[in-house]
């Protein structure tokens, strides 16, 4: 079965999932303009949110994976900011989990097993894939443009976190979250789509 872009995007969460990723956020800076730049009160607000999403999953008995996923990364971020007083930190986790992505998919495409290919295989059952010159190839693409997707959210935001822009930080954070993302998995879908087993 090949791997299309609903299956891809059921892989972070669905649309829920990454809406849920990134409300809190969002909800951070909003809370940061209103209260006149009150950290701790923004921080609160993004941990009310997470937790509010968390206990909606659990009222529908959904999967809470990705809520709680998202509700740690929240505390986290809180943790950052309200500890150093800086609103700035809020995203600093952000920052440096583009940067571990960044570098693992470059490590991936480095040592010949592109991260693309492996959640591919992964999901179509397949342990051939890395056999397939043209599979390796478009799947070495596709890590590249994860690459290039991570770095391109740390190229812009990283200028921004340095200059303690925290309302242009959080819009940008905004701007190229789910857009960014669901654009990336829509292009990897291209580049791979071709490249898949048959299977009964």
């Amino acid at each position: 079965m090949e791997a299309g872009p609903n299956t891809l995007v059921d892989t972070v969460g669905g649309v829920r999932g990454m809406v849920e990723t990134s409300l809190p956020p969002a909800a951070f800076v909003l809370a940061y303009v209103i209260s006149d730049n009150k950290v701790g009160i923004s921080a609160a607000v993004a941990v009310v949110i997470a937790v509010a999403l968390s206990i909606a999953r659990f009222a529908r008995r959904e999967t809470p994976q990705f809520a709680l996923s998202g509700l740690f990364g929240i505390a986290i971020a809180a943790f950052f900011a309200t500890k150093t007083g800086k609103a700035e930190n809020f995203y600093l986790p952000g920052l440096l989990f583009n940067a571990g992505y960044a570098s693992a998919f470059l490590i991936s495409i480095v040592v010949r097993w592109p991260l693309v290919g492996v959640v591919a295989a992964q999901l179509q059952g397949d342990r051939q894939w890395r056999e397939d010159p043209e599979r390796m190839r478009s799947y070495t693409r596709a890590s590249w443009l994860w690459v290039a997707l991570f770095g391109l959210r740390l190229a812009v935001q990283l200028p921004m976190y340095l200059a303690h822009a925290v309302v242009a930080l959080g819009i940008t954070r905004t701007a190229m979250g789910i857009p960014l993302f669901a654009l990336g998995l829509w292009w990897t879908y291209q580049l791979v789509r071709h490249h898949h087993p048959a299977q009964a």
